[in-house]
């Protein structure tokens, strides 16, 4: 029912939309958050404070032929204890004073349903990089109901990020390789 609803939602207003190529991504409705596993008793989830994400070619007829690119302040790591954070920040993990930016560049989108597509591209973390696949959801598209000259597109893209295939091995498998990644984001469209 739901993606039967955001494919009609989204059939009656692209066009409109389409015409529209000014779409922009909202700092303030932007987060970027992770999950750890705590060896196995619990999970730690955080977030990166500080990051800057574009979004260009946006177009709802032709989702392919958008472009992402993100670079995250890799010292703005926060997982709500600043003990841990600073940990996360040495060379342990994040290496934050030799590699001060994690970045992402996306090299192909790919449609995969009425409202979903795989968006594959560069990571670059600690130096290395590495090519990754998120799978992303458009959650809803259509008019600000606070502002209906603005139009909106949301977005969740998650997966996950093997951080050892980075060189960031401290202390696996207790603290597992594989990190479950999520961004939420919106789009945002003022005609």
């Amino acid at each position: 029912m739901l993606t039967r609803t955001l494919a009609l939602t989204t059939a009656l207003i692209a066009a409109p939309l389409a015409a529209q190529a000014d779409w922009e991504v909202d700092p303030t409705h932007a987060h970027i958050e992770f999950e750890v596993s705590h060896l196995g008793f619990s999970k730690t989830q955080g977030q990166f404070d500080q990051f800057d994400i574009s979004v260009s070619g946006f177009d709802p007829e032709n989702i392919e032929a958008v472009s992402v690119t993100a670079t995250i302040n890799a010292a703005s790591v926060n997982t709500g204890h600043e003990p841990r954070d600073a940990h996360l920040n040495r060379a342990d993990f994040l290496g934050t004073d030799d590699y001060p930016e994690i970045t992402f560049a996306s090299t192909s989108v790919s449609q995969t349903g009425d409202n979903t597509a795989t968006i594959t591209g560069d990571l670059t973390l600690l130096g290395e990089t590495r090519e990754v696949t998120f799978d992303a959801v458009m959650n809803a598209i259509g008019p600000n109901p606070f502002n209906p000259g603005q139009q909106i597109a949301g977005f969740t893209v998650s997966g996950e990020v093997n951080r050892a295939d980075f060189g960031m091995g401290f202390g696996v498998p207790a603290i597992p390789a594989e990190i479950p990644v999520e961004i939420n984001i919106e789009l945002v469209n003022n005609g």
